[in-house]
């Protein structure tokens, strides 16, 4: 068995929807980010002395990779899926565990899942633009 360079989508084909998941990851990133710190420290803060304490703990991971979305490095993105699964667990059981967290659990479960498939596609098409061989003949020019 021959190893045979795989073959790439052509770039009018990759352009618009690397655009597409850009977008909808930047836009859910930071809307993830709004719902945490609203929830955490607005709508339901917790009943200690630094509820701001828990909020950095669900914070900080996210924030963490606010230099990986402003870049658009494809490896990021990617490791920012493994991340989310996190959030994803948290989501869901808030979702369905309590009453009075409900319908925060949802929005969250889906904006999560819309900035997971988006930052897992753009992860993919964002890495086969960057080595695709016209782009490279291109570049060179």
């Amino acid at each position: 068995m021959s190893l045979k360079a795989k073959v790439l989508p052509p770039i009018s084909f990759l352009e618009p929807r690397i655009k597409l998941c850009r977008n909808l990851t930047v836009g859910c990133y930071f809307a993830l980010l709004i719902s945490l710190s609203a929830w955490y420290l607005i709508i339901h803060p917790v009943n200690t002395a630094h509820p701001w304490v828990i909020w950095l703990l669900h914070f900080l991971p996210l924030a963490a990779f606010i230099k990986v979305i402003q870049h658009g490095n494809p490896r990021g993105h990617a490791w920012l899926c493994f991340l989310l699964i996190l959030y994803f667990n948290e989501a869901v059981l808030a979702a369905t565990t309590v009453v009075a967290s409900r319908y925060y659990g949802i929005l969250n479960t889906l904006l999560i899942t819309v900035l997971f498939c988006s930052a897992m596609m753009y992860a993919r098409w964002a890495g086969q633009f960057n080595r695709h061989p016209d782009r490279v003949a291109n570049k060179a020019l």
